[in-house]
């Protein structure tokens, strides 16, 4: 009895949950649909087509919740937690579009995508994602090599450069700060350091600064 009663609870649970997505499934495609130009797309959403007649001449776009492998219009805005890993010249009707993907670690973005929090650029393809360029993800962790086209990591400092690295476009190593470590100049002074030599020759000739704890 009691198996015969946990196994229809299970039923009704696995039913409402079923009920609940198809729900929000039904809830995003129902709020899918075309808005003239000019229109706010609502957070969480991207234009994914154009169609120029639309709107009695005006233009129009179609919108619809973004989602991991989804082809975004030119003039849509790159979703939080995405990156572009593709560029289609011609899509969106002529518009061009990029194709989103959730960052992780170990994905080429394209040019045209923010670099995401938590990551740093590591390798450079100047012909990558159709022509655009791409930059190769990884997460950041102390004694990583950085290209020059990313930022610092907050809580690191450059204390190496390597000025044909990331396939000629500079790479700057990443540390975390510690005493008696030379940081390279242009590398801000952390919290609760200063800074007591130069060496102009440090960082392959950028010069670097002497880090102690205040």
């Amino acid at each position: 009895m009691i198996g015969v009663i946990a196994l229809i609870a299970a039923a009704v649970l696995a039913g409402t949950a079923g009920t609940a997505a198809a729900a929000e499934r039904g809830s995003q495609a129902a709020a899918a649909g075309w808005a003239c130009s000019g229109t706010p797309v609502p957070p969480g959403y991207v234009t994914t087509n154009y169609d120029r007649n639309g709107c009695n001449g005006m233009g129009a776009w179609y919108q619809e919740p973004v989602h991991d492998g989804i082809w975004a219009c030119s003039g849509s805005t790159l979703a939080p937690g995405y990156v572009y890993t593709d560029l289609n010249r011609i899509g969106c009707n002529g518009q061009g579009a990029w194709y989103h993907q959730l960052v992780h670690d170990g994905i080429w973005a394209c040019s045209g995508s923010t670099l995401a929090p938590g990551y740093v650029y590591t390798d450079l393809n100047r012909i990558g994602c159709n022509g655009q360029g791409a930059w190769y993800h990884q997460l950041v962790r102390d004694g990583i090599w950085a290209c020059s086209g990313s930022t610092l990591a907050p809580g690191y400092v450059y204390t190496d450069l390597n000025r044909i690295g990331c396939n000629g476009q500079g790479a700057w190593y990443h540390q975390l700060p510690h005493d008696h470590v030379w940081a390279c100049s242009g590398s801000p002074v952390p919290p609760g350091y200063r800074t007591t030599n130069h060496d102009s020759n440090g960082c392959n000739g950028q010069g670097a600064w002497y880090l102690v704890r205040a």
